[in-house]
């Protein structure tokens, strides 16, 4: 049940924009404010009618202005999670899920609340959660309406870091429950890469490149518009053990990696987001520096700005890692594509909330 979007306006704002999410897809929609991405939400939704749309979900039109098709809000499957939650504060949280549903099933509502880690607090209002269990109530509740899909608007914005880095790897776990095409609007590159399976970076009202993350962060267009000091990474490892000293030890394709403690069992595979600004190339594997993250690998392209600076693609294993490094420095080393290098990472400098367990492949309904 594949998601189809099609929108043009010439006001409030000038919008012309189309993509599609597969079932089971999270694209994330990135870019500044005023950029559009809300506003694409509120057309899939129904809260906004574009001059010309056309919305589908699974062969089934919810808006297609050219034939006068359009759909009431309620008349749409969708679950959409706001910024601000919308809860009702005068009902718990399990009669929030239930509101949501077609015929209200307190089973079924438990069993959600279960499923975003609720367990115990169905009986408590929103004034008695922490905004971070409000937000799950949020997403239970979206999820009551069976949605044809889902829609999740700069859902942790509201929340502290502390918070964010949980409900980032809650939903990361939810994903594993989900069928359903998820599309979720962010101004946060982190979130985006440790959540999405593809981008679209939105800029004036309009589609400034769309593909996977690794595809999004290598074109310089669409670095430009997120603007270039976002540039990052992501490498897949494997937790391979817990270190006395504070540090964690994961294991990647060309070595290993020591970082800060990371939660999770021996074994666990996550993924590690590698800012661009903090990769340091050498030609040859250097001995005696303080930082102990060396891994090798090859250059792939070079990527230039419209300052001093280039980004440098360097394949570790079956991936790409970017460096930003003056022009002159890539000069001096006289980089070339397919030549070999090494890319140092200081441990310190990868922050905890860049570590995020490894998205399933599969994804089943809810």
């Amino acid at each position: 049940m594949a998601l189809e979007v099609m929108a043009r306006a010439a006001a409030p704002i000038p919008l012309d924009v189309a993509f599609r999410v597969e079932p089971g897809e999270l694209l994330a929609l990135v870019g500044h404010s005023g950029s559009g991405k809300t506003t694409l939400l509120r057309t899939v939704a129904g809260l906004w009618r574009p001059e010309r749309a056309r919305v589908a979900v699974d062969g089934t039109i919810w808006i297609d202005t050219a034939a006068g098709i359009d759909r009431p809000t309620h008349r749409r499957r969708v679950g959409m999670v706001f910024q601000s939650y919308a809860l009702f504060p005068h009902m718990t949280a399990l009669r929030n899920v239930m509101a949501a549903m077609d015929r209200p099933d307190r089973a079924e509502a438990e069993r959600l609340l279960d499923l975003v880690n609720l367990h115990g607090l169905a009986d408590r209002k929103p004034a008695q959660l922490s905004g971070g269990q409000q937000q799950r109530v949020a997403v239970a509740r979206a999820l009551a309406r069976r949605p044809q899909a889902l829609l999740l608007d700069e859902p942790f914005s509201a929340v502290d870091r502390a918070t964010r880095e949980k409900l980032h790897a809650e939903i990361i776990a939810l994903r594993r429950h989900l069928a359903m095409p998820v599309v979720l609007v962010t101004h946060d590159m982190n979130e985006a890469q440790l959540l999405a399976d593809r981008m679209a970076v939105i800029e004036k009202g309009r589609v400034v490149r769309e593909g996977t993350t690794a595809d999004v962060m290598a074109d310089p267009e669409a670095l430009r518009a997120m603007g270039i000091r976002e540039a990052a990474a992501m490498l897949p490892a494997t937790i391979a053990e817990h270190l006395p000293d504070g540090l964690t030890r994961l294991d990647t394709a060309t070595g290993p990696l020591f970082l800060p403690q990371v939660e999770g069992a021996v074994g666990t595979r996550v993924r590690v987001r590698i800012m661009a600004h903090e990769v340091i190339l050498s030609r040859d594997r250097p001995e005696g520096l303080s930082a102990q993250n060396i891994l090798a690998g090859r250059v792939t392209a070079i990527v230039p700005g419209r300052g001093p600076a280039v980004m440098v693609h360097v394949r570790v294993g079956e991936q790409d890692i970017l460096a930003r490094i003056t022009r002159r420095a890539a000069d001096r080393m006289a980089l070339r594509p397919s030549e070999p290098v090494h890319a140092i990472l200081k441990s310190m400098s990868v922050a905890r909330d860049h570590v995020a367990p490894a998205p399933a492949g599969a994804l089943r309904s809810a």
